[in-house]
């Protein structure tokens, strides 16, 4: 199956109260994981590259050769995105030009007047190849790619000027942060996210920091309008677990236990069962 924009499963969605798993992947293995969960758990997914980790991986169309080679050798049928996580302009140009289908252009750290400029034209070339775009008003707290958030919440009316400038779908800072939250964290602004959604049309929404937010905060955010939810801490936190069980126990020393594709293979599991847990979470499954 080929790979697809995020539109069409986005708007299913929020029509249908559930939310798409955006994962981030950081490798081959990662990204078989992801794909495994999803097949699985027959759900649509997106796979998410940071500019960061499409660098670390070999560049953006090696990112997209990856995953389309994946789906077919995997026998893949349900419905994938490769979208780009936290892009800068040029960046997500260069995405939409390689054959991602999905690109987030985050602009968010700019005036919101040039974040606005440059999203409309992001837009107008993405719509222009068939390829879905996220746009982001209020930064998101923690860091993404050297993009600092302090987690604000985002202004209702900025929201709507994005909304109206034809992006696909909005992320919006509603005290979410990426990374692990502090024991301090006050939780999520439903506040926020009911007003963000009253003034957007029914706009599909997008939790970014997904990683550590209580399911009841998660399930809460989807009846609101939340359509896209983007987890990467989490498996990064349970592959690293699982890699380090691996050794502890000394199992890299027993017989060919050092070969890296047994020495990979209880984190890349762990990925994939993170993954079928958060579409269970997000209500996707059986959703393909």
């Amino acid at each position: 199956m080929a790979l697809v924009s995020a539109t069409e499963m986005l708007k299913k969605a929020r029509e249908g109260k559930y939310a798409i798993g955006a994962f981030n992947t950081n490798n081959l293995e990662w990204t078989k994981a992801i794909l495994k969960g999803a097949q699985e758990s027959n759900s649509p997914v997106m796979i998410q590259t940071s500019m960061g980790a499409a660098k670390y991986m070999g560049g953006y169309q090696l990112c997209v050769h990856l995953v389309e080679d994946l789906i077919e050798s995997m026998g893949i049928t349900v419905p994938v995105a490769l979208h780009l996580d936290h892009g800068e302009y040029e960046d997500a140009l260069k995405c939409i030009e390689l054959g991602y289908t999905s690109v987030m252009y985050d602009g968010s750290h700019h005036p919101f007047d040039k974040n606005l400029e440059e999203a409309k034209d992001v837009v107008a070339k993405a719509h222009a190849k068939g390829v879905s775009v996220e746009c982001e008003v209020g930064s998101i707290g923690g860091e993404e790619d050297g993009i600092i958030g302090s987690g604000e919440l985002a202004d209702p009316a900025e929201c709507k000027q994005m909304s109206d400038t034809g992006i696909d779908f909005l992320a919006a800072g509603i005290g979410n942060i990426h990374g692990s939250y502090p024991e301090n964290w006050t939780g999520l602004s439903f506040d926020t996210l009911k007003a963000i959604a009253d003034v957007t049309d029914g706009k599909p929404l997008v939790l970014h920091g997904g990683s550590g937010i209580p399911l009841e905060q998660v399930q809460k955010a989807i009846s609101l309008g939340v359509s896209k939810i983007n987890v990467n801490t989490e498996c990064q936190e349970v592959f690293a677990a699982a890699t380090r069980k691996y050794i502890e126990e000394g199992k890299d020393l027993e017989g060919k236990g050092f070969d890296p594709r047994k020495l990979l293979e209880p984190g890349t599991t762990a990925v994939t069962e993170l993954v079928k847990q958060r579409i269970e979470w997000f209500g996707s499954k059986g959703k393909a």
